[in-house]
């Protein structure tokens, strides 16, 4: 074969593949699918459609789990903090219920708004915001949803209940798509990577970076009245959790400031005094717990909490806040 002839069969190919790139890429954009070059480009998330779809999906999976008391049947569409304090619910729940959830009631959520942020590379990730069946009063449920490339489900990290009147509002372009903030931005008063740091040394030492409130001042007051009862000594541990799936992940609000979604890690240990013993907890909490409870208890447990966190400078706002047990051991 002659060298011309041989280059010539080389550029076809590339044109080929060129053509059948293009084809693939036009092919994603007319489906729906925005994520092109998602490393690269600064783009939004997902769409609308695609947004309320992934929610009913969530929704769909979560009654699935809550009827059977089984947490595979919703495990693809939860992950972090989330994961961790459902999937410990439902572990107990089938562990005392065995042949399902008696009481079970169907999720509900309606009235649901999205808001979309633009960026570039993984994870990509948008905000629910919407109406509940549960969880009382006018709060409505903030869910975010997260995925770390095309081929996988949109899964909930974070579920936080926060009250209508405090949901901020967004900064948003001209096509209505949000602003994602960094973790590491200096332009607001803590960087969302140190949220979550900050958070617990809080709850340890207190301080002027947050602002009063029931997940602030108020938590700290009744850590100090439960260690004050008699005959029984409770220890508090808090730890920050941010890595992998606990990464913190912040919208860009009017005013300049940002939305923050974070978790937190903590144990409680109740230790009774001699010659008594530590109240017997719950059915569900003796069914994560190990070990045989004597002297002591130590529960384990996930937060998420959503806050808001100001431009320049000012105090942090904990908006909401959803705990729950993951584990416990008893000595």
């Amino acid at each position: 074969m002659s060298r011309d002839r041989s280059r010539r069969r080389l550029r076809r190919r590339d044109r080929n593949a060129l053509v059948a790139a293009a084809l693939t890429a036009l092919s994603l954009t007319a489906s729906g699918c925005v994520v092109v070059h998602g490393e690269r480009e600064v783009l939004p998330a997902t769409g609308r459609a695609e947004a309320a779809r992934a929610l009913r999906q969530f929704t769909d999976a979560y009654n699935r789990a809550d009827k059977a008391y089984d947490r595979s049947l919703d495990a693809k569409y939860v992950t972090g903090a989330l994961a961790d304090i459902d999937g410990a619910r439902l572990t107990a729940g089938h562990a005392n219920s065995p042949s399902g959830n008696a009481n079970h009631s169907p999720l509900e959520l309606t009235d649901a708004e999205f808001t979309i942020p633009k960026k570039a590379g993984w994870p990509r990730w948008f905000v629910a915001d919407a109406k509940a069946n549960k969880g009382g009063g006018d709060a409505r449920w903030l869910l975010v949803f997260t995925r770390d490339g095309l081929d996988e489900p949109w899964q909930v990290a974070y579920l936080t209940l926060v009250a209508a009147k405090d949901v901020p509002e967004f900064e948003k372009d001209a096509d209505g798509w949000a602003e994602a903030v960094p973790a590491d931005s200096g332009e607001l008063a803590v960087p969302p990577a140190e949220l979550s740091k900050g958070y617990t040394n809080h709850l340890k030492s207190g301080g002027s970076t947050f602002a009063d409130g029931p997940y602030t001042t108020a938590l700290r007051a009744n850590r100090k009245k439960l260690a004050k009862r008699p005959g029984l000594v409770r220890q508090f541990i808090d730890e920050p959790l941010t890595s992998g799936a606990y990464a913190p992940l912040a919208l860009r609000t009017a005013d300049g400031g940002a939305l923050v979604f974070f978790t937190t890690h903590h144990y409680e240990k109740q230790t009774a005094a001699a010659g008594t013993s530590v109240p017997t907890p719950n059915r569900d909490v003796q069914a994560l717990t190990k070990g045989e409870t004597k002297q002591s208890l130590t529960l384990e447990i996930t937060a998420n909490e959503a806050a808001l966190d100001p431009a320049g400078s000012g105090r942090v706002s904990v908006l909401g806040r959803v705990q729950g047990l993951t584990a416990a051991r008893g000595e």
